[in-house]
């Protein structure tokens, strides 16, 4: 009788503490990370703007994708074997997978917020219910598209180790064809849409006058446009290099199935898995929030201007202006109180007119 197979994919003990060491880094900045950006948005009322909303809704998938699926993505990429039974095996197929494409749809809905907020600011925004309902469309979406890796996950147990997988009814077929189609919907489409959102932006942000602007502070303004330019060119790149390896590996190993037998193929699967869980852009946003919390750093200095920027109260009247003219800039950096804004803006027309009565 011939023995059964052996697990190929077992690694020796340095590589896998060498796996878990990066696993652990990017699991521990993601919890965290998006942890501080969910306390910032929920305890401090300035922050609940319709673009932070959106940032509160990819701080949460991105800390969801980091809690239940990184870890243990790696021990069964890492070991070759599914230690965590039945139901586990369907929820991690399905939850963890909805959470990763909720969140990239999430950055698109931001893109386009800000792409309305720059560039049409004088047209009304969300409402907080239609914010809901563009989030609860999202996981919606989301769900839709992970549904047929929860409904079809199995496992089988082999004689040395126990498989978790999506038994497609055509597995000839179905796995490919179901990467070509996430493939397009949740990396080509939200790519495009980032990419042409942004480069309008840029274009005007960098090339021209800011739409609503009436600050005279005018070299302020182009460093800061130029600062929030460079920062989503960042974004935009940092998702396209960060997610191709992973969809031109399924797309690989699904027009080459004998891929999938090559002992080296794990190495390279835990490659891309890890380069697509960095966590990138939300964080960027909230820096006074995170001087705060990690204040007891000794290179750390909280200023007057952080606790402001996150106190739940009206700004003082001399700097009205200034702060509702940058808020055309990126509605995401400073939040602002429309009343404000407004009530500002009327008493500055106001002594304007009067002015030029006292001056006819």
């Amino acid at each position: 009788n011939r023995s059964p197979p052996a697990n190929q994919f077992v690694q020796p003990a340095w590589r896998v503490a060498l796996w878990a060491l990066a696993y652990c880094a990017v699991l521990g900045v993601a919890l965290l990370g998006n942890a501080v950006v969910i306390w910032i948005i929920l305890a401090h009322k300035r922050m609940r703007t319709v673009t932070n909303c959106f940032l509160l809704n990819l701080a949460v998938c991105d800390a969801s994708t980091a809690a239940f699926n990184t870890l243990v993505n790696f021990i069964y990429a890492a070991h070759g074997e599914w230690y965590f039974g039945a139901l586990y095996c369907t929820f991690h197929n399905l939850f963890p997978v909805t959470a990763v494409f909720a969140s990239i749809y999430t950055m698109t809905a931001i893109a386009l917020d800000r792409y309305m907020a720059i560039i049409h600011p004088l047209k009304p925004r969300l409402s907080a219910k239609a914010t809901l309902a563009v989030i609860a469309t999202i996981w919606s979406l989301a769900v839709i598209l992970a549904f047929p890796l929860g409904y079809f996950s199995t496992i089988r147990a082999l004689p040395r180790r126990t498989l978790c997988y999506v038994a497609w009814p055509r597995m000839a077929d179905d796995p490919f064809m179901y990467h070509i189609i996430v493939t397009v919907l949740v990396y080509v489409v939200p790519l495009l849409v980032m990419a042409i959102t942004y480069s309008i932006i840029g274009v005007t942000l960098w090339g021209g006058e800011i739409p609503g602007d009436t600050s005279d502070n005018y070299h302020g303004q182009l460093r800061a446009k130029r600062k929030i330019v460079k920062m989503m060119m960042v974004v935009v790149v940092t998702f396209a290099l960060c997610w191709l390896p992973y969809h031109v590996y399924f797309m690989v190993t699904g027009l080459n199935k004998g891929l999938s037998k090559w002992k080296s193929i794990q190495q390279i699967y835990l490659a891309v898995l890890w380069l697509a869980m960095i966590t990138f852009g939300s964080l960027l946003k909230f820096r006074a929030g995170f001087k705060r919390v990690f204040r007891w750093c000794p290179f750390i200095r909280v200023t007057s201007y952080d606790e402001l920027e996150l106190q739940n109260r009206r700004r003082r009247p001399g700097r009205q202006s200034s702060m509702c003219t940058l808020s055309h800039v990126d509605t995401s950096i400073l939040s602002k109180d429309k009343s404000v804004c407004s009530h500002g803006n009327t008493r500055r027309s106001k002594s304007k007119t009067q002015a030029d009565h006292k001056g006819g």
